[in-house]
């Protein structure tokens, strides 16, 4: 007899189904690796997004600056190119966050740029930053921006990415990406990823930085952490230092007590000039005869 078997990935909306007799013996199947049994990726289709579109930009200080082994001049060039690269994996240049040995390499021309970035997305300091502090989904949005440059394109390109980081593990999605055709034709092998048209003639602001639109640390890890919070009050609090302080028997502490004093006279009556009777009240001088 002849059934069928569902298996889940990571969303509910995806899953593959086998057909599975269950006369066979059951002690087969766990023989069956991750190469019989394999999740079918999902197809997404890319949206209109400004870095699909050719663009006619003139260079300013608001484009984004491009490092590349191509334009390298002397040895600071380089170290600027290695430093910008930090920068883009990381948000930070760390001294004991950084890889001497990469660097090393990449000085004397052993590897590309392209290698270079792929050894810092497997580094330890991007595993316990990145991977281990957000989600398969939140961990896609951030190799998607900080790799190609860009937004993911929808929610079904998000699951379809986290569905190579739990088939392929993190090595294998990050060969994907450096692999694609996306990476090679904006970036090719010596040029540092950066986030691609961020900036357009025709908006007055930008997009916003990718470090900025997505924080390293997820919500539930920053609550845990104890980052520092934003606490807005309706009222100001203003800082006296200690020896502006009104001392006691200053009139200044009774100022308040002065002001919340009202006194009990009567208002004066308001009185209009039709009230008046001009003729009795202003007086006159007779006139003898």
């Amino acid at each position: 007899m002849l059934s069928s078997v569902m298996i889940y990935s990571e969303s509910p909306e995806t899953f593959a189904v086998f057909p599975y007799d269950w006369h066979y013996d059951c002690e087969k199947l766990s023989d069956i690796g991750d190469s019989d049994v394999a999740l079918p990726l999902l197809n997404y289709s890319p949206s209109s997004q400004n870095q699909r579109v050719a663009g006619y930009d003139v260079g300013g200080d608001e484009q984004p600056r491009v490092f590349s082994t191509d334009d390298l001049l002397d040895s600071t060039s380089m170290g600027a190119l290695i430093d910008a690269a930090y920068r883009q994996i990381f948000f930070h240049a760390f001294k004991w966050d950084r890889e001497p040995f990469l660097e090393s390499q990449l000085r004397n021309g052993q590897i590309t740029v392209r290698d270079f970035i792929r050894g810092l997305l497997l580094s330890k300091t991007f595993y316990n930053s990145f991977y281990e502090k957000n989600n398969n989904y939140r961990f896609v949005e951030h190799c998607v921006a900080r790799v190609l440059g860009r937004q993911v394109y929808s929610e079904r390109e998000k699951i379809a990415w986290s569905i190579v980081v739990a088939t392929k593990g993190i090595q294998g999605f990050v060969d994907e990406l450096l692999d694609s055709d996306e990476y090679l034709k904006n970036f090719g092998f010596g040029t540092v990823p950066y986030q691609l048209r961020r900036v357009l003639a025709s908006r007055a602001e930008g997009e916003i930085p990718t470090n900025v639109r997505l924080p390293r640390y997820e919500e539930y890890y920053r609550s845990i952490l104890g980052f520092p919070q934003a606490i807005w009050q309706t009222q100001v609090r203003r800082f006296v230092p200690q020896d502006k302080k009104p001392t006691e028997g200053n009139p200044q502490l009774f100022l308040d007590m002065a002001r919340k004093i009202q006194p009990m006279s009567t208002a004066p009556a308001r009185v209009t000039t039709a009230d008046i009777n001009i003729a009795t009240k202003v007086p006159y001088r007779r006139v003898a005869s």
